[in-house]
């Protein structure tokens, strides 16, 4: 079926990516609170992101990255489209252990909340890919640390308050105040899972390297 490891390496790390993804996004209406601290749940499944992310972009290359990302945001829109689809088709009374009210309440984003999840997805990956490839061309194979925590730290900036700034302040419903003082916060969380990820990328080096060279 795959002519080699790496291309069943990248098929992989393409399938745990989109996944995780499209689950951040239809997850993400429901808010958890941590201490004093209230943020999407949909910030579960973006470690795993932020870590196939760094290995597509140390094994595969920028335009690998950049193409899955273009493929990742067309297959958010779809998964809402088929959402939309399917709350427009009632319930069958009586039977159905999920009632319209019950799933609406779920899955009915409002159109805000789409159109900034999938452009912050976008610009974020494409920045992500190109502060990677910065550090990558002056660091050579060093410094893995510096290129995959660096770039998911600048990327990750940029989404906090691209989603926010479309979904909440830009339409009126939320001041600037609690808009910047939220994304700083949801930003602060993933700084953190950022720099936690980092024994993990190594691990993640140490056995796609063991991969393609047990094959060659």
């Amino acid at each position: 079926m795959f002519t080699s490891k790496k291309e069943l390496i990248f098929v992989i790390l393409s399938g745990i990516f989109i996944t995780n993804a499209v689950v951040a996004e239809l997850i993400g209406g429901k808010l958890i609170q941590i201490g004093p601290f209230v943020m999407s749940i949909g910030i579960l499944p973006w470690p795993i992101v932020f870590l196939t992310t760094d290995l597509i972009n140390e094994y595969f290359g920028e335009k690998g990255v950049k193409k899955l990302s273009f493929i990742t945001a067309g297959l958010i829109a779809y998964a809402f489209f088929i959402l939309l689809f399917a709350m427009n088709i009632p319930a069958a009374k009586g039977i159905s252990p999920v009632s319209d009210s019950q799933f609406q309440a779920v899955f009915g984003q409002s159109m805000w909340i789409i159109v900034a999840s999938i452009i912050a997805f976008l610009i974020s990956q494409l920045i992500d890919v190109t502060v990677f490839w910065f550090f990558k061309n002056r660091t050579g194979n060093t410094k893995i640390w510096l290129r995959t925590t660096g770039s998911t730290i600048i990327s990750q900036f940029f989404d906090s308050f691209i989603v926010l700034g479309i979904a909440f302040w830009l339409p009126g419903k939320m001041n600037f105040q609690t808009f910047v003082t939220s994304a700083l916060t949801g930003y602060s969380f993933k700084l953190i899972i950022a720099i936690g990820l980092t024994p993990l990328i190594y691990l993640g080096h140490s056995i796609i390297k063991k991969q393609m060279a047990d094959e060659n």
